[in-house]
């Protein structure tokens, strides 16, 4: 590993990522491909036979199968071997959260939110002491953890919590008081970890609270959602709950902190948890359109339903791409800081903030195509989908949720440009003078030279290149009418964050294909680059359509026609794909091998 090879986060935008730098599901070692055939075992033996228990708000049996991960040591992937776990690299705890999580949203969320945001931020900041005394308990199951942040009035503003922590006398201890909801895990957790603001401190501090009903804790009933209905999610109230002051998690203030890095895990954590969901649906999909005959035929032979199936699968490959290319980023980035002497604290806390922008980006495109890949499940079961007998319905309605966890999609767009910016105003990725050099290129004659586009992916890489070009085109124009108000024009960062996420995703993709194709051979990879190549037509057609609409939105005159046409000409193709048979190759061969088979 050098350091030549490691991007930093947001760097993919200016910096050209070779394929064989990129990691990909092919590249899991064989204790990783052990990991994910026991977890497959697992999810196939206990969770998917039981699908519809889950259904039927069952919360004990989510808390008896979060026992038996337990047992399996699922719970301690993540975490330090001194402190009971498998002290697993964070390609394998992506893994294991990816294939965990294909068959319920309920035990999906039960799993994440304890794993995740109900352990995380104690093996990440808390005193050796705390470490020492929860995470063994929390890494085995005999202990599970919830996240106490959002408040009534404090949502996507987490820094508004109203929930107060008061010292004692004596100062031994903190008195919390508040009201939190949404609390996943709620209902049998035995452990919070609790925000809540001293004085009239700027921003909130963490607490280890463990949860004793004598201590001033109280819940809400549970409530009824539309989706995860066996995930315990309950409000949570504090009455002069007795903390010991040694239980606060970091240092005071560092609440905001805690809560904003336990988010950037989460949101890449929810990206995987996204994966196995999207491959069981397709596969599902693709049977019952293989056994449905209308018209004497299987609705499988049908050109729209084809249409749907390859779609369906070629976002599940190329999110996969991307996770897994940006969970290898960050445990190179965590290993190369270790090496460096920091922390293992240290080393994976600014490992993952590295790619804070990728992980956003991440949460949003993923969650949005298992809610569309659920979305054509149930048209392609056409009536049946829309029964709770069929796993369908249960699968659109707890996809629903991903886009609302760790951040609304919105938010996550917002930040995703957000982020970016700010690292340029820190020097840590150029983005001045790349945009310069295109605006300067605008300015010139274009050449008219015919590329050689011989080689595989030859003329797709060059299209990347140009997409680069666009968004830095119009978010440079963007910084410089409106420096730092741009952030309160959210509708032309929001299309921003559009062209971001596709160019990050359609690379991703390109990329795998590509390392594929020169290690195994370019035949044993067709279907993977007629998926690669629907894609990125796909994601030019969005670009070209929401850079049109945020370069409208604000300019005019000379600026606004030169910025179109330079749209124009970095979403142009020399060779067009033909759209509808890539579709057919790919749907064809889904229905051959009767499930999703990339």
């Amino acid at each position: 590993m050098t350091m030549k090879n490691i991007t930093r986060g947001g760097q993919f935008l200016v910096k050209e990522t070779k394929a064989e730098d990129i990691f990909t599901p092919e590249d899991f070692s064989e204790e990783q491909k052990m990991m994910r055939d026991s977890v497959i075992e697992f999810v196939d033996r206990e969770l998917w036979p039981n699908k519809a228990r889950f259904e039927k708000k069952d919360y004990a049996f989510t808390e008896e199968m979060m026992r038996k991960a337990g047992e399996l040591g699922l719970l301690g992937v993540a975490v330090p071997e001194q402190y009971g776990g498998l002290e697993m690299g964070f390609v394998s705890t992506m893994l294991v959260c990816d294939y965990i999580s294909g068959t319920s949203g309920s035990f999906s969320t039960a799993f994440g939110a304890h794993t995740g945001i109900g352990t995380l931020p104690i093996t990440l900041y808390g005193t050796e002491e705390q470490k020492q005394k929860y995470v063994p308990k929390l890494a085995s199951g005999e202990w599970f953890g919830a996240y106490c942040l959002t408040e009534p009035g404090a949502g996507s503003d987490a820094n508004s919590g109203k929930t107060k922590a008061v010292l004692s006398d004596d100062g031994s201890h903190y008195k919390i008081s508040g009201q939190k909801m949404w609390i996943s895990n709620a209902g049998f957790a035995n452990l919070f970890i609790v925000f809540a603001r001293i004085e009239d401190d700027k921003n909130i501090t963490g607490f280890i609270v463990e949860n004793d009903p004598a201590n001033g804790i109280s819940l809400g009933e549970e409530e009824h959602k539309l989706g995860i209905h066996s995930s315990s999610t309950r409000q949570v109230f504090f009455n002069e709950t007795k903390v010991p002051v040694e239980n606060m998690l970091s240092e005071r203030g560092n609440g905001f902190k805690i809560a904003m890095n336990a988010l950037n895990v989460g949101r890449i954590k929810l990206a995987a948890a996204c994966l196995d969901a999207q491959r069981r649906v397709i596969g599902e999909s693709v049977k019952y359109a293989n056994e449905r005959i209308q018209f004497k035929t299987p609705i499988a032979k049908f050109g729209a339903i084809k249409q749907k199936l390859a779609e369906m699968a070629t976002s599940a490959y190329v999110d996969e791409s991307a996770c897994y290319r940006a969970a290898k980023d960050i445990e190179d980035r965590i290993a190369m800081r270790v090496a460096e002497g920091n922390s293992h604290q240290e080393a994976e806390l600014k490992g993952v903030e590295e790619y804070a922008i990728e992980c956003s980006i991440l949460k949003v495109a993923v969650s949005e195509d298992v809610q569309n890949t659920t979305d054509e499940g149930i048209q392609i079961f056409g009536g049946m989908g829309f029964s709770a007998d069929t796993p369908m319905e249960s699968a659109w309605r707890d996809a629903r949720i991903s886009r609302i966890y760790e951040g609304t999609n919105e938010i996550n767009r917002m930040l995703s440009v957000g982020m970016l910016i700010k690292k340029a105003m820190k020097g840590h990725v150029d983005l001045l003078g790349p945009a310069m050099a295109v605006k300067d290129e605008l300015m010139g004659i274009p050449s008219f030279d015919i590329p050689d586009y011989s080689e595989l992916f030859a003329e797709e890489k060059e299209i990347i290149g140009k997409l680069k070009k666009a968004f830095l085109m119009i978010a440079g124009a963007g910084v410089q009418k409106f420096g730092p108000e741009l952030e309160e024009h959210q509708q032309i960062l929001m299309a921003s964050a559009d062209i971001l996420i596709e160019i990050y995703m359609a690379e991703s993709a390109i990329l795998r294909t590509e390392k594929n194709a020169q290690r195994f051979g370019e035949a044993s990879q067709e279907y993977q680059i007629a998926m690669a190549q629907l894609y990125l037509f796909n994601a030019v057609e969005k670009i070209n359509s929401k850079g049109k609409e945020a370069i409208i939105s604000f300019t005019e005159g000379d600026e606004q026609r030169m910025m179109l046409m330079g749209l124009k000409r970095y979403t142009k193709y020399a060779n067009l794909p033909n759209i509808v048979a890539l579709r057919e190759k790919i749907a064809d061969k889904l229905s051959a091998e009767n499930t999703y088979c990339f």
